[in-house]
């Protein structure tokens, strides 16, 4: 007899059963479909099958392309009236991915609790082995809880997944976003004292899709994600992270780091995976290169990432397609009835890297984001080189897009990695090299990042955007009252007001789309 796991909506009282993953998962995976008892290393596969971190059809085109993509200026974006405002059904389906499964997301809170529960009930001799999914998947789970924290401030978090974890039906508070992200930062602390010692086993390494049971990756992607997390913080409560920041870079033993390429955490696509982004960014046309990183970011510096960012694009002539002679942005200011005429005229994203490689992977860390980190941290407050953090950080950026590049499934010719000369005389640049003030320098650390990021992690770069200001961006006005310009958070979707209605009372007055989350006060 099937057994149906019941999940409580994060912030509601609605029940969803948990049906089968709609990827063809290897039969070694958990199927809900022909599962007889909880399996917590099934639940644990399913939590990581998650196209809310792989660069999927549906999060790109509903959630990226319309709202952090547009917000960030890393994706072109059609310059109508309503450029700015929040589609509620797309955000609400975002939502919904982190609180239950069967969407396009992990349903990580779900399916951690579901977890926590069936640990619960382990034999005391079982759990020790048991305890390694626990902890990975705590990691994913407060990743994940970070980014909603980030979009939308506080959220239903202590109280989130109750049904799951105690079988009883509780309408779950918002907790304060800053309490979060305490509780976050104290449970990486926690995964990571875990992982130093933890030992891998064959279980763990068939149910981990995303890094094949590699506890030292698990380690490094931990100890990462909360270096990320307390510089977020670092302009709200400086003198506390810097004291835990320099703690974590001072002990490289104790705290490892994502700080070699070899070690970056990503996300592969399923063995069937055959879609690409091509629709995702043309329906709406957002494959128009943007400008203000084409132009005055990457232009000036005569970046080497230009080649494998972006194509030249062109029209065809008589049966013939004539490409552009150079690479040249489509300007922001153009209408949407200029846009669309003009297109052709302008370079596009890339379509190896981009726009037909259904190879792209998931990022949920790179060895360029904390070597950036790490730069920032140094410039700030001492304790290392800034500068040769901050140069290694850009030749980590540069390789990473050539090898999206390179692994593209794409027909078209990959690009060769450029030469050792070209890297030197990028990083000597005017443009990126490591000189001014120090504001200067941090604005170039800041800018890199931003460029590092693109559309990939457009929720970390539309964070890192509130959080710092750079790079300074322009946005042009819209027309329609009360969305003249970006947000800065999401509001909540309708589902809290309607189900979790007297939770919602308690954040109602706050809940609106010039509010700021507790770290953006710079």
């Amino acid at each position: 007899m099937k057994r149906i796991f019941v999940y409580i909506l994060g912030a509601t009282t609605a029940l969803t059963s948990l049906t089968a993953c709609e990827d063809q998962l290897e039969d070694n995976f958990y199927n809900p479909e022909e599962t007889t008892e909880a399996s917590i290393g099934g639940f644990f596969t399913e939590m990581l099958d998650n196209n809310r971190v792989r660069p999927s059809y549906w999060d790109v085109r509903t959630f990226v392309a319309m709202q952090p993509g547009v917000y960030t200026q890393s994706l072109s974006f059609s310059n109508s009236n309503t450029k700015y405002q929040q589609n509620p059904g797309y955000t609400q389906n975002r939502w919904d991915d982190f609180y239950r499964p069967g969407g396009d997301g992990g349903g990580a809170m779900a399916h951690f609790r579901a977890i926590e529960a069936a640990y619960a009930k382990l034999p005391e001799g079982e759990k020790a082995s048991a305890e390694i999914f626990v902890q990975a998947a705590k990691v994913i789970m407060l990743d994940e809880a970070s980014e909603m924290v980030d979009l939308w401030g506080g959220i239903p978090f202590s109280e989130a997944g109750s049904l799951n974890l105690t079988g009883t039906v509780v309408r779950p508070k918002f907790d304060n976003a800053e309490e979060v992200y305490e509780a976050i930062l104290t449970g990486l602390e926690e995964a990571s004292a875990y992982f130093a010692t933890a030992q891998t086993s064959a279980a763990f390494q068939k149910q981990d899709i995303m890094l094949s049971g590699n506890v030292d990756k698990w380690r490094r992607y931990t100890n990462s994600l909360r270096l990320r997390l307390l510089m977020r913080t670092s302009f709200a409560d400086e003198a506390a992270a810097k004291q835990e920041v320099l703690a974590m870079l001072n002990a490289p033993g104790q705290y490892p780091l994502v700080d070699e390429s070899q070690f970056n955490i990503l996300l592969a696509p399923l063995t069937n995976y055959t879609n690409t982004l091509n629709s995702a960014l043309t329906e709406i046309g957002s494959h128009s290169a943007p400008e203000y990183m084409l132009e005055n970011v990457l232009k000036p510096a005569n970046d080497p990432r230009i080649e494998v960012l972006f194509d030249k694009y062109g029209r065809t002539v008589n049966g013939a397609f004539v490409p552009n002679a150079e690479f040249k942005a489509m300007p922001l200011s153009f209408g949407t009835e200029e846009q669309t005429q003009k297109r052709e005229d302008f370079a596009i994203l890339d379509s190896a890297t981009f726009l037909n490689n259904s190879s792209l992977p998931g990022i949920a860390m790179t060895a360029a984001e904390v070597n950036f980190l790490k730069a920032e941290a140094y410039e700030r407050w001492g304790g290392g080189e800034p500068e040769q953090a901050y140069r290694k950080a850009l030749e980590q950026s540069v390789d990473f897009y050539y090898y999206l590049n390179n692994i593209s499934s794409s027909s078209k010719a990959k690009e060769a990695a450029p030469t050792a000369e070209e890297m030197a005389a990028f990083l000597d640049n005017a443009a990126v090299a490591y000189t001014g003030t120090q504001e200067e320098k941090l604005a170039k650390i800041w800018t890199q990042k931003w460029v590092h990021f693109g559309f990939l992690q457009a929720v970390q770069s539309w964070s890192e955007y509130r959080r710092t200001g750079y790079p300074q961006l322009t946005f042009t006005p819209s027309t329609l009252a009360g969305y003249e310009l970006p947000p800065s958070r999401l509001t909540y979707p309708s589902s809290e007001a309607a189900y979790n209605t007297n939770n919602y009372e308690t954040v109602r007055a706050s809940d609106v789309r010039t509010g700021k989350i507790f770290w953006d006060v710079k």
